[in-house]
């Protein structure tokens, strides 16, 4: 079986992964274009702590949390150890007591086995952990959270997946509703199967077809400090009440971010407001990172669907065509889980969860229905 991958984020890059895994033969094809969501991620993988209400939705984002530690293995058995992942835990924060006791028992009502143990911690056990710690701060502490370089892991998974990766814009090429490959320029690859999943820029890729897909870009603005001479590879990550957060990587780096930003739309720019906004947070909850250096300001377009439910599965009225968009800022959790479960659906294998809820065409009309409407 030939398949195309339009889009080589960590989603596109997982399924290419899981493919080739399954004896198809793939080829990857990238714009290569500034802001693309993975390159910017912060890296959090800590889905039970969040407010996510939606039980299908949470379904799939814990998957995407239970499934790191398979494709962990998966990868080093292919020689992949070069993912700046670490299992560090998260650690919750607050100087409200209140507050404090309605997170640790939320974190408990939804503990899995992945999560591993949840503690509750005082402002001076918090600041032991996190030594740039606000000194008030108590913390809930679940071991089992981790972090992870998204820029790594994707190129990661494409060198195991040992499958060309080709660089320009793609069009698909169509013949009687059915995918027969698609066009870079004026060359051809054949394809049985393509798979889009080319984060906020997907409806370039479907529109010509008379699809229309309901994800726009939202900017996030995320800053790279670094504490010289520091060891932080093992300081867990921060999750103050609210979108913010502070993740620790290895040699001294800390990220901080991020702005969510609905109305920028491709502007690829470090703005004021964006790096005022991300620094002043970052020292509110932490204000020993004064005296860190600025290494950089990342930005990324995460793809933001209409609905929290992302958009996985099939296109009806073009045959061999499927669509995996829509993570939003859960990108680098369930990415790599998401991969695996396209794989799954364009080879015909049993998939770990059921699609159906996410299926693209609930949000989307196929080129039958669009022409039918003109």
């Amino acid at each position: 079986m030939r398949i195309v991958i339009i889009g080589a984020g960590v989603l596109g890059a997982s399924a290419a992964f899981h493919l080739t895994r399954a004896g198809a033969a793939v080829t990857v094809v990238d714009a290569h274009l500034d802001g693309r969501a993975t390159a910017a991620g912060a890296g959090i993988i800590c889905p039970w702590v969040s407010g996510v209400e939606d039980p299908v939705f949470y379904r799939l984002y814990a998957g995407g949390g239970e499934y790191y530690p398979d494709l962990i293995a998966a990868l080093a058995e292919a020689g992949e150890t070069d993912l700046g992942y670490r299992r560090t835990g998260a650690m919750l924060v607050s100087g409200d007591p209140h507050e404090l006791a309605w997170m640790e028992r939320s974190a408990r009502q939804r503990h899995a086995p992945a999560m591993d143990q949840v503690s509750r911690l005082s402002p001076a056990e918090a600041q032991a952990l996190f030594p740039p710690l606000r000194p008030n701060l108590g913390g809930v502490h679940v071991a089992g959270g981790a972090r992870v370089d998204g820029r790594r892991l994707a190129a990661a998974l494409l060198r195991a997946a040992r499958t060309p990766v080709m660089q320009g814009l793609a069009t698909l090429a169509v013949e009687a509703n059915r995918i027969v490959g698609v066009d870079i320029g004026d060359e051809r690859i054949p394809a049985d199967r393509v798979i889009v999943t080319a984060g906020a820029w997907a409806d370039p890729v479907l529109r010509p077809l008379g699809l229309g897909l309901p994800v726009q870009p939202q900017r996030g603005q995320i800053m790279h400090l670094r504490l010289e001479g520091v060891e932080t590879q093992d300081w867990p990550v921060i999750l103050p009440p609210g979108s913010h957060y502070i993740v620790p990587f290895d040699n001294g780096r800390i990220v901080a971010g991020a702005t969510r930003e609905t109305a920028a739309g491709f502007d690829y720019r470090v703005t004021a407001a964006g790096q005022a906004e991300v620094l002043s947070e970052a020292l509110r909850i932490a204000p020993g990172l004064a005296e860190a250096t600025m290494i950089e300001t990342r930005v990324g377009f995460r793809p933001v669907g209409a609905e929290t439910r992302p958009l996985l599965g099939w296109v009806r009225g073009v045959a061999g065509l499927a669509v995996g968009n829509g993570l939003g800022a859960a990108g680098l959790t369930i990415g790599p889980f998401a991969g695996r479960l396209l794989a799954d659906l364009v080879t015909g294998q049993p998939g770990l969860i059921d699609l159906a809820p996410f299926d693209p065409m609930r949000r989307m009309r196929s080129p039958v229905e669009a022409v039918a409407l003109r």
